[in-house]
């Protein structure tokens, strides 16, 4: 079975190209063959197993075909999980189905392990539970990560009614004075609410503590430059720029990329060896060099219910170590993203 074999690759955490091509060109004729907007839409473009032998060459989906289309091999009433996007941009919002969330637990355990945390830690999470937000990978993906290395005094510190800045820094002192690591984990924006809130307040946290921030603004009004938020951050927790990693990720992947602190800005994005990235021109679909900027494409093996390869909406470039993520598309970028989605929508039908 694939999603077996998919799993052991994701444990063992090594790379191993040929592997990964083999997998992934396997996944590509099970999505073909089970995915049925998705195999007109392969078909349309004269991609099909008989004619894909590279990864690179499995056709892409616009991500905003997972809010027009159900992408799923299975009937969605035998999934176990529906993660939702914001709807942040247009008010509609994209729906991810997990016929089973082995895999994509595996890939979220290995990542966390090796980019966050790797041993018991008293952990602060300023971001809702998962039984509040029961559609949020999110949520799912930071209670995860507080049920299995959340020490003893762990704890939530934000809800319907906001955010418990009392608590919050109660907590924050009392690991101070313990002088024991904490691990802060939380929404960008609940960040900028914080320095709100502790304008004349700083924090000094043990040695080895690490803030970690993910998302971005989503919309939100006040926005800092990514050189300046992570300064503040810094500042704000007294933690070195080392210590502060971003996550980036999305409701229609199953897996995840995150930086290597932010002494240097913009932050290089790395990820597993499950998952890949390509730079292109929005109108073409062609590869740009390194250095060039571009529209990110993502291919994630642990996508195995949807599909594997999502084409964002975000700007970036490619580096040999990962990518930089720039932002989101504007002008011909923007375009490009557009005509992508309505091809896509024009050979399928565009309707769930």
């Amino acid at each position: 079975m694939i999603e077996k074999r998919i799993e052991t690759f994701i444990r063992a955490n090594e790379e191993d190209e040929e592997t990964f091509q083999t997998l992934m060109i396997e996944l590509f004729r099970k999505q073909f063959e089970e995915n049925a907007p998705y195999r007109a839409f392969c078909q349309e473009k004269r991609k099909t197993p008989r004619t894909v032998k590279r990864w690179q060459d499995i056709p892409f989906v616009p991500v905003d075909a997972f809010k027009h289309l159900t992408l799923s091999r299975v009937p969605v009433e035998e999934t176990v999980a529906c993660f939702m996007t914001s709807g942040s941009t247009s008010g509609q919002r994209g729906k991810h189905y997990h016929a089973d969330l082995t895999i994509y637990d595996a890939s979220m355990d290995e990542t966390v392990r090796r980019f966050v945390v790797d041993r018991p830690m008293r952990i602060a999470c300023l971001f809702p539970r998962a039984s509040e937000l029961p559609n949020s990978s999110l949520a799912h993906y930071l209670n995860r990560i507080v049920d299995q290395y959340g020490k003893e005094g762990s704890g939530y510190f934000i809800d319907s009614s906001g955010i418990a800045f009392d608590a919050f820094a109660s907590f924050l002192e009392e690991a101070t004075c313990d002088d024991e690591p904490v691990l802060l984990l939380g929404a960008t924006f609940s960040y900028v609410h914080l320095f709100d809130h502790f304008q004349e307040t700083t924090f000094t946290l043990p040695k080895g503590s690490r803030v970690f921030d993910t998302g971005g603004y989503k919309g939100q009004s006040e926005t800092l430059p990514e050189a300046t938020f992570y300064e503040t951050l810094s500042a704000q927790f007294g933690v070195p720029l080392e210590s502060c990693v971003n996550m980036y990720g999305m409701s229609e992947l199953s897996t995840q990329y995150y930086d290597r602190g932010h002494a240097t800005s913009p932050a290089v994005k790395v990820g597993p060896p499950w998952i890949r990235t390509r730079i292109i021109d929005p109108l073409t679909g062609d590869d740009l060099p390194y250095g060039e900027t571009g529209i990110i494409v993502h291919y994630d093996l642990a996508n195995t219910n949807a599909v594997t390869a999502v084409m964002t909406e975000d700007v970036g470039y490619a580096h040999e170590d990962g990518f930089v993520l720039l932002g989101r598309a504007e002008g011909a970028e923007a375009k490009g993203c557009s005509l992508q989605l309505a091809d896509f929508l024009q050979v399928t039908g565009g309707t769930r």
